[in-house]
């Protein structure tokens, strides 16, 4: 890949992140003004700003997140896209009235570096270039999916099981689906991509669906699970339980999945920093994203 092409797929990820949690930000300073007395929805849908917060962040940064898919692949976009706390930390000294402390600043130094380190380690998948209806592929992918649900179904009964762990195992099960969604997310753009490009066959159609639905259900229980896990702990510290397996599952998808190999060590220890880095600084980034949220 170029590196032009590369430094344009980072970039437009890192925008990713940044639209998301904007929109996010003008969504909540819309919300935070408006009159308890008032009936929420009837009156926020004839607010212009909270219909362009909605745009920017489920619209603009969705197309920037597929963008950056198609051109940096799915290895790298999630950590590139953990920019967007920086955003939402510095955006966030308006809508809840609080500076940022030491730690907080910390952390955003933290974040750049860590985008730096993943952006450092080259680990794009150019997916326009791969076959993903190669058998081996398939098997590949289908395997790693299995052993992602088997570990959520695990997870889901020992939340049961061990009421003190249960909401930080019904976070990690959100994660495991939103790591799910990554996975699926490539042969979904694919195969879209190969049916309107005039390259339309029944296995690139069934490839289609089978993505879809994989999307469609594993969001569902992301949303459900986090949900779930909110009603028994706390907030801020869930939302980054839930990013952990996020950032670390993007390393199967590259390793093998893709079956991509580094001919240097180098790009391994800076991919590692990077999401050691982007784990660590969401410790403290998160909990503004969750005060945020909680206001309605």
């Amino acid at each position: 890949m170029e590196l032009s092409i590369y430094w344009i797929g980072m970039l437009l990820a890192i925008l990713g992140g940044c639209s998301h949690y904007l929109g996010l930000i003008l969504e909540k300073h819309v919300i935070n003004k408006m009159p308890k007395e008032v009936k929420l929805m009837k009156s926020i849908i004839k607010e212009p700003l909270w219909l362009f917060a909605i745009f920017i962040r489920f619209g603009t940064g969705s197309i920037l997140f597929i963008f950056a898919q198609i051109i940096i692949g799915p290895a790298i976009t999630p950590g590139l896209m953990a920019s967007g706390l920086i955003i939402l930390a510095i955006g966030s000294i308006k809508i809840l009235g609080e500076k940022l402390n030491y730690m907080e600043i910390v952390a955003i130094f933290i974040m750049i570096i860590a985008v730096t380190f993943i952006g450092l380690s080259g680990f794009s998948i150019e997916i326009s270039e791969e076959n993903l209806l190669n058998p081996n592929f398939l098997i590949r992918i289908s395997l790693s999916t299995g052993i992602l649900g088997l570990i959520a179904i695990v997870f889901q009964i020992l939340q049961g099981k061990i009421p003190h762990l249960k909401a930080v195992l019904l976070a990690l099960i959100s994660g495991l689906m939103l790591s799910l969604n990554n996975f699926w997310i490539t042969p979904f753009i694919w195969s879209l991509g190969n049916m309107f490009g005039g390259y339309f066959n029944i296995e690139a159609f069934l490839l289609f669906i089978v993505s879809s639905v994989l999307l469609i259900i594993a969001n569902i229980l992301g949303v459900i699970k986090m949900s779930q896990g909110f009603r028994s702990g706390r907030a801020s510290f869930l939302a980054t339980i839930q990013n952990v397996p996020v950032q670390l599952t993007p390393s199967i998808l590259y390793f093998f999945v893709f079956m991509m190999i580094p001919s240097r060590i180098m790009p391994i220890l800076f991919f590692i920093l990077g999401v050691a880095l982007i784990i660590s600084s969401s410790f403290i980034l998160e909990k503004r994203q969750t005060q945020i949220e909680q206001i309605s």
